[in-house]
């Protein structure tokens, strides 16, 4: 699996053709094609970053929604 950065992640985040990934807990998914991921975001979410705070904090669903998603690589 690719490693990510802050940096390298942030070129992921939805908007104009790219693909559109989130870091959680230091694992990185892919949300590109989610329904809920539209352009990127998802209830004030933004694709391209660790959303692990307020995924686990905010989210009524919390991150076990992401069991479903593609791992593509990890966060650090």
């Amino acid at each position: 699996m690719k490693e990510f950065t802050k940096e390298t992640l942030s070129n992921y985040d939805g908007k104009n053709g790219r693909p559109a990934y989130i870091a959680v807990n230091g694992i990185v998914y892919d949300v590109t094609n989610n329904s809920h991921w539209i352009n990127g975001e998802h209830h004030g979410m933004r694709a391209g970053r660790d959303v692990s705070f307020d995924l686990t904090n905010t989210s009524p669903h919390g991150e076990k929604v992401l069991v479903h998603v593609n791992q593509v690589g990890t966060y650090h």
